[in-house]
């Protein structure tokens, strides 16, 4: 996180349809059902169903997503390496 832009973290979902995120950093991985964004805040794993990326500009740290979001999971880098890895392994089949 050396870009002062990602220092600020907010998420604003609408609907459980509609998802926005800023302070992002990088998109680790995304398919359908889940999306992997690492954050200023940590990672943050968003699960669902026909999740598609509809914006995407990390030089001013944003992400957008729509689908069926059911799922926001915080993961400290420590937790990730033991707990995290058997949850993206089911997210990422």
């Amino acid at each position: 996180m050396n870009n002062n832009i990602n220092d600020s973290h907010t998420i604003e979902m609408i609907s459980r349809s509609e998802l926005r995120v800023s302070g992002v950093s990088d998109v680790h991985s995304f398919n359908e059902e889940g999306v992997l964004l690492e954050t200023s805040q940590g990672l943050l794993t968003v699960g669902g169903e026909d999740l598609r990326i509809t914006k995407l500009n990390l030089e001013q740290g944003e992400v957008a997503l729509s689908g069926d979001i059911t799922m926001l999971v915080y993961n400290d880098d420590a937790l990730s390496e033991k707990k995290g890895a058997s949850l993206f392994t089911k997210l990422f089949k």
